[in-house]
């Protein structure tokens, strides 16, 4: 398993056209084989600066939703609303 952090920094004042665009990456996502589950966040003290963190079964199944149609359809629908490129970070479990 791995986990994906996405960081993403929303222009001033488009937070609410953000947020209606990104419900349908959600949907989509939920849908891409070996997505296990995920999470939105925003910062307290940067309520622009938001989170996703996804778990996925590998980095295969990452990759492949990736570079899929889907989520590229879903990252143009949003990327307006960027003050920034988002940043992607893969995460592993650290093994003691």
């Amino acid at each position: 398993m791995i986990r994906v952090l996405i960081e993403r920094h929303i222009a001033e004042g488009l937070e609410q056209p953000y947020a209606q665009a990104v419900t349908g990456m959600l949907q989509a996502i939920v849908r891409a084989p070996g997505y296990l589950s995920g999470e939105s966040l925003r910062d307290t003290q940067h309520p622009l600066h938001h989170y996703i963190l996804s778990s996925w079964q590998s980095e295969a199944a990452w990759q492949r939703w990736l570079q899929s149609a889907e989520r590229q359809n879903a990252l143009e629908a949003i990327r307006p609303f960027l003050a920034d490129v988002e940043r992607i970070t893969m995460l592993e479990p650290v093994v003691r």
